[in-house]
């Protein structure tokens, strides 16, 4: 069987993602501070394969296997990234498929075991509705760029901390890797709430 060129291996990698993780790949694409930068309106409602156009044009042969690996390791899809180092020549990682994904660092630091929901997921409404320590949470979500400082302005002029977290919250769809960083950040500056949601 002839070996498969680098526009035909990011293609099987992005079809093997679910309608779930796809969408989660393109965001994290869109959320890339390295240039080139991809636009909104060169992915949105795209398909796989006008995605995978876009990569090669984008960032070349050469170097597209490469931000492709990137992305998929940070949505938790290390075996699908593995997968296609493999066919392009690139390194791989530590195991963990996205359909059946380990913790990630900021989880297992944690001791959040891998089948279970993640903190923030199980227990949105309680921190939603009972964190009140938000500036330092905003000032760590800043620093590890899961928000930008126009998102973290826009957060600190909301009124109740109720708004401000359920803010935080539409950035944390971007991937394990934020609600890590959030789960760590509640654990520091909201010591006893955590405890207590821990124990539930």
């Amino acid at each position: 069987m002839a070996p498969k060129t680098t526009k035909a291996a990011i293609k099987d990698s992005l079809a093997n993602l679910s309608q779930d993780k796809f969408a989660e790949f393109v965001e994290q694409l869109l959320d890339r501070r390295t240039p080139p930068k991809v636009r909104r309106s060169e992915v949105e409602g795209k398909s796989r394969l006008a995605v995978t156009n876009l990569l090669v044009s984008t960032f070349t042969e050469s170097k597209a296997p490469q931000v492709v690996q990137e992305i998929l390791r940070d949505i938790g899809c290390s075996d699908e990234a593995d997968e296609l180092a493999a066919e392009t020549g690139g390194t791989t990682s530590q195991p963990g498929s996205c359909n059946n994904a380990g913790p990630s660092s900021g989880a297992a630091a944690g001791n959040q075991p891998a089948a279970e929901e993640h903190f923030v997921d199980k227990h949105e409404l309680e921190l939603i509705n009972r964190v009140s320590n938000v500036n330092p949470i905003l000032d760590g979500l800043l620093k590890q760029q899961v928000i930008d400082r126009e998102k973290y302005m826009a957060i600190r002029k909301m009124i109740t901390s109720c708004d401000q977290i359920r803010a935080v919250y539409v950035s944390l769809q971007s991937g394990v890797k934020c609600k890590d960083i959030f789960y760590e950040l509640v654990k520091k500056h909201e010591k006893f709430l955590f405890e207590e949601l821990e124990k539930l």
